[in-house]
């Protein structure tokens, strides 16, 4: 499935990432739109209603015929009712559409130890980050998986940051690799506090960006024993909470 279209601009065909939305239905049951870039539509599904809370293993998913194949269906049944709570989310934002405080927080236990890595492979992810689309277009996210010695494991690219993050985490959910306790995740952007939230409720002891964090994107990695570290660009990183995983070399 393509990810971008070439569109036509000052006389030039311009490649543009592509951004439709997809409804996530549990049991024939409407419960999420999303904006995201159409590929791995299962897996943004499986990933969203894991970090919601909502599944805690693999489903069956697929695409249904319904509105040019923008609604995937999910087997249930789902491990409490949502209610009458529903979900929508824009390219920016994976929380928006949540009514009350309360729907924002997604209870996980703080995640485990984890693995202690140099600070210098920390700084090559990014590099190693796959961005395909986003070399074409410049116009999307990514979210990379990794092993401790910096190898990718997998990586997924959308319009969404928070999509992104979603197609790693239900990828990995099918692989049977959750939690991630001794795995690294990298985001190709800046550290929102629902990136952490995913990562925390997937076990990821340690989260990358190549942009900044926000406040209450540390206050969470710290609350959640997570190793969060930022500007990790051009040789260097900043790590905000966990520094015991990371060593100086």
């Amino acid at each position: 499935m393509r990810s971008y279209e070439e569109v036509e601009r000052d006389g030039e065909l311009d490649a543009v990432a592509i951004e439709e939305p997809l409804e996530i239905r549990v049991d024939g049951r409407p419960l999420s739109v999303t904006m995201r870039t159409p590929g791995h539509d299962e897996e943004l599904a499986l990933g969203f209603l894991f970090g919601e809370g909502l599944i805690d293993g693999p489903r069956a998913a697929g695409l249904t015929e319904d509105f040019a194949n923008n609604t995937v269906e999910v087997e249930g049944p789902l491990l409490h009712d949502p209610g009458e709570r529903r979900f929508y989310t824009t390219s920016s934002c994976g929380v928006c559409g949540k009514g009350a405080l309360e729907e924002v927080a997604v209870a996980s236990a703080p995640v485990g130890p984890g693995p202690a890595v140099d600070r210098e492979l920390l700084v090559a992810l990014p590099e190693r980050l796959e961005q395909p689309t986003f070399e074409l277009t410049g116009g999307v996210h990514a979210t990379g998986l990794f092993d401790t010695a910096g190898q990718l494991l997998l990586a997924r690219e959308d319009v969404g940051r928070h999509n992104a993050m979603d197609k790693v985490i239900g990828r990995a959910l099918l692989d049977g690799l959750l939690p991630l306790g001794d795995k690294i995740l990298c985001v190709s952007g800046r550290l929102s506090f629902e990136l952490v939230q995913k990562a925390a409720v997937a076990g990821a002891p340690i989260l990358v960006g190549v942009g900044a964090p926000s406040t209450l994107a540390i206050e969470l990695a710290a609350d959640r024993n997570m190793t969060l570290a930022g500007f990790t660009r051009r040789g260097r990183t900043n790590v905000y909470t966990g520094p015991e995983r990371v060593r100086s070399t």
